[in-house]
């Protein structure tokens, strides 16, 4: 048995509570959540396209050397169970930096359109 003091709404108790099968229970394993994938370098001299939130590549709106333009989505992210349209920030060709199943951390590059 081990005693606790509680505050609740101001005043303080003194609480008992017995600890069950705490010797003999062994901790849950806790699955590993998949770690963010190291992206490609970036070519240079060209316009990067950056990731707004963490999230899941699903899959590209474009091939990877066409010309895109302003505005074109190009990345199908997924996060919280939503699929967010990653556009292009300037005319050019794309080149991806990612591939889709990758898990992606805020900020990260997705692509360079030079």
């Amino acid at each position: 048995m081990r005693k606790f003091n509680v505050n609740v709404n101001g005043k303080s108790y003194v609480v008992e509570v017995d600890e069950v099968g705490a010797e003999t229970a062994a901790p849950a394993p806790v699955a590993a959540a998949a770690a963010p994938v190291a992206v490609a370098a970036a070519p240079a001299g060209g316009s990067i396209v950056k990731a707004p939130m963490p999230g899941l590549v699903l899959r590209f709106g474009a091939e990877n050397g066409a010309t895109v333009k302003k505005g074109d989505k190009i990345v199908v992210l997924e996060a919280m169970k939503m699929e967010n349209d990653i556009v292009a920030n300037a005319d050019g060709k794309v080149t991806f930096l990612v591939k889709p199943g990758d898990n992606v951390v805020s900020g990260a590059d997705l692509a360079s359109i030079n």
